[in-house]
């Protein structure tokens, strides 16, 4: 089988600007990400996708690959898929967010782990147990699930509601996926959504269309940078195996 991993990376970005290049512990981000994807055994290949000549610069210079791609594509996932085209031999395609410094290769390995079982679910994400202090919080995207792993549903809103004191499961989500790559090429001419555009959450556009979307737990948390006060603690998060 093989996995093709993309890393779509923009330089522009309203809270953090040029958060690509924001050095980590004296590390570029963007560097953080592909060099800990290059440590996955299973992926056949590590692409970045970008739309700027510094970052792709900046790849090269670390003997890594680069596409170009449209900067006027609105989604990461579309631009994963504008490089996934031109692979046509892969089997499956990851998408990992460039501001995920620390993802871990064992949580690729348990994002694509339906594939390498023989199953072929539309795409696969990955979550973890929500903390409740993170409950209310809008920047933690939370998923609910069906009884065989599939999203119900994602929003930046509290969900479930508990009306009764239950011990129902809520998983906070990270945002990176796998697509069957058929699928991909599907999904990028899927008109955006309401729920989509609501929430401002690319996977919702799946769900909305009829899809299913299996979600792989793991049992760890990483840290996804979105915000000044999140970039600051990265300088000081001890990155293990």
């Amino acid at each position: 089988m093989k996995i093709l991993c993309v890393i779509p990376s923009r330089i522009h970005s309203t809270r953090l600007p040029r958060k690509p290049l924001l050095p980590i512990q004296g590390k570029p981000m963007i560097q953080w990400v592909y060099e800990n994807a290059r440590r996955c055994p299973l992926l056949s290949d590590v692409i970045v996708a970008t739309d700027s000549n510094e970052i792709a610069d900046l790849i090269r210079h670390i003997n890594g690959k680069v596409e170009m791609t449209d900067p006027e594509l609105p989604t990461g996932s579309e631009r994963v898929a504008a490089v996934a085209e031109r692979y046509p031999d892969a089997d499956v395609v990851i998408n990992l967010q460039g501001d995920e410094p620390f993802i871990k290769p064992l949580m690729l390995e348990q994002l694509v782990s339906p594939y390498l079982a023989g199953e072929t679910p539309d795409m696969t994400t990955l979550a973890y147990p929500l903390e409740k202090d993170k409950y209310n919080e809008p920047g933690a995207v939370k998923v609910i699930t069906d009884l065989q792993s599939h999203a119900l549903y994602f929003s930046r809103s509290p969900i479930p509601y508990f009306r009764v004191d239950v011990n129902a499961p809520v998983y906070h989500h990270m945002g990176l996926y796998a697509f069957r790559r058929d699928f991909l090429m599907l999904y990028k001419t899927l008109p955006q959504t309401p729920l989509e555009k609501a929430e401002l959450l690319e996977q919702l556009r799946v769900l909305e269309h009829g899809y299913n979307i299996r979600v792989c737990l793991t049992k760890e948390k990483t840290m996804e940078i979105n915000t000044p006060e999140e970039y600051e603690a990265a300088q000081h998060f001890l990155y293990t195996e």
